[in-house]
């Protein structure tokens, strides 16, 4: 994955809201994001919940792709993911609630495929939350197929994991 700069905007977009226009761009995570990262996922049930150490290994990593999207200069959502080969596995993404159902992470993700794409990705795959169905029907707008599950995958509580998986023709 190429490392960008940090004041480097990926996309820079206006979304229209009633008698205002709010600057939003998803950009790559820079050091100083780690304590949003880490506030948003504490608030999103369903994302992994990492450690600083963690995001900083993930930071490290050329094999990964971590993103944020802003909106009016504060972190709304993010995106992990790592490179296998030619494939890539999406990590962990989540998105504050009052962001939600705003196309954000509709944004979010399809400024990922769009890169990964473009760097010569394959597929991308990932796992969900069988109960996690916003997830899921934002994943099937963008065209990924179930392709498997896994019965008792995650705890707390117990509960299956629904593959995903978005081949690139």
């Amino acid at each position: 994955m190429p490392k960008f700069s940090p004041s480097q905007a990926i996309s820079d977009v206006y979304l229209a809201i009633p008698e205002r226009k709010v600057a939003v761009r998803v950009r790559p995570v820079i050091l100083a994001d780690i304590p949003a990262l880490i506030g948003l996922a504490r608030h999103a049930v369903t994302a992994a919940h990492w450690s600083r150490q963690q995001y900083h290994q993930v930071l490290a990593d050329p094999s990964r792709c971590a993103l944020v999207i802003e909106e009016a200069g504060c972190v709304r959502g993010f995106l992990i993911a790592r490179q296998i080969a030619t494939e890539w596995e999406i990590e962990n993404i989540a998105v504050a609630g009052p962001a939600r159902r705003r196309g954000l992470g509709t944004r979010l993700l399809g400024e990922f495929l769009v890169q990964v794409r473009a760097q010569g990705a394959l597929a991308v795959f990932l796992e969900v939350r069988e109960s996690n169905h916003a997830a899921r029907t934002l994943y099937e707008k963008w065209a990924f197929l179930e392709s498997g599950r896994r019965p008792a995958y995650y705890h707390e509580p117990e509960e299956a994991a629904i593959l995903y998986r978005l081949a690139f023709a």
